[in-house]
């Protein structure tokens, strides 16, 4: 049987918390908002692995204002979840929407509320959302300040270098933030027409980091052990936020703190983090078939570079019940790795 929980929780312990924004945070090391991944059972497990913070997935002002009630359900906090933000999205246009929206978060556990400015989704960005936010820094001081002196809590923005490699801006629009006495700026290191390809740029975030007035919390590549660490040690942020990384890795949160350089997750390891969100989903009382999706998600991203991932990969989706898709993890995570 895997003693990861009493390693994790040991780690856990001798990582000192920090403040940023009026926002006090149990780690440097903070949960990034993923759309369709950053759920609350998938929050909840990552506080347990050692995050210092989360943020929901990008959600709709107007979804929040009509009341959707698969929307409501987002807004809905799981035990544990310490320092989580609701991360809203609109556009310029959509103000009235945006602070309308705000009303509706409060009260529900939220610890800070953020804007998305960096989604590059087609379809937000055609509509003014998103990273389109940022290619006009000059029309934002107006708009964050009313959104900032409206927000019962610390209000912060989420943002991209720019919105090509020929128009990074992130200075200008940290500028803007400064101006409108947002709490922080977390800056994914790249520009919109990247999506998610290729490597950040953290030379450029590091550089706007270095002369920013406003704490910045970077984004991008923080995938090994080592970079953390790296990072930890010689980065003007003042916070590191990770993405995809610990949904592959999920010891990324307490590697970089742990006293044994070497320290890793092993096969039963994953199977005991696994149960545990099985768990979650279980009890956040998510739909069968979303629980069962969900976890084959998860246990495939687990997989990755592992002996044998590909004929489990293969077999996961090929599986119809949850009953099944559990014993083919135990057999995977406990035999084949």
């Amino acid at each position: 049987m895997s003693n990861l929980w009493q390693q994790v929780n040991q780690i856990i312990k001798e990582i000192s918390p920090i403040t940023i924004g009026g926002v006090s945070f149990k780690s440097p090391l903070l949960l990034a908002p993923m759309a369709g991944v950053t759920d609350a059972p998938l929050r909840r497990l990552m506080y347990d692995l050692g995050a210092g913070g989360a943020i929901t997935e990008l959600i709709s002002c107007h979804a929040i204002n009509y009341k959707n009630e698969r929307t409501l359900k987002m807004l809905t906090l799981q035990e544990g979840e310490t320092n989580t933000g609701v991360q809203l999205f609109g556009t310029i246009d959509d103000l009235d929407h945006l602070l309308k929206a705000m009303d509706q978060v409060v009260g529900r556990g939220f610890t800070f509320i953020d804007l998305n400015m960096g989604c590059p989704v087609r379809k937000v960005v055609t509509k003014g959302g998103g990273s389109a936010l940022i290619k006009d820094p000059g029309k934002l001081g107006p708009f964050l300040t009313k959104l900032r002196e409206h927000s019962p809590l610390p209000f912060s923005i989420k943002i991209r270098t720019g919105w090509d490699q020929n128009s990074l801006n992130a200075h200008q629009v940290v500028k803007a933030a400064t101006d409108s006495k947002v709490a922080w700026v977390a800056i994914h290191g790249r520009p919109r027409s990247q999506f998610y390809n290729g490597a950040a740029n953290w030379e450029y975030i590091e550089e706007v980091a270095s002369e920013s007035e406003l704490p910045i919390i970077g984004n991008g590549d923080l995938n090994s052990t080592k970079i953390i660490r790296e990072r930890l040690a010689n980065s003007n942020c003042a916070a590191l936020m990770l993405g995809r990384g610990p949904t592959k890795d999920p010891s990324l949160f307490i590697a970089p703190f742990a006293d044994d350089p070497n320290f890793s997750l092993h096969g039963e390891d994953y199977l005991a983090i696994l149960q545990r969100l099985r768990q979650y989903h279980h009890q956040y009382g998510l739909p069968a078939r979303v629980q069962f999706i969900q976890l084959r998600k998860q246990a495939v991203w687990f997989s990755a570079g592992q002996r044998e991932s590909t004929q489990f990969r293969q077999q996961l989706f090929q599986l119809d019940t949850m009953e099944k898709l559990w014993q083919q993890c135990e057999i995977f995570f406990t035999k084949k790795v």
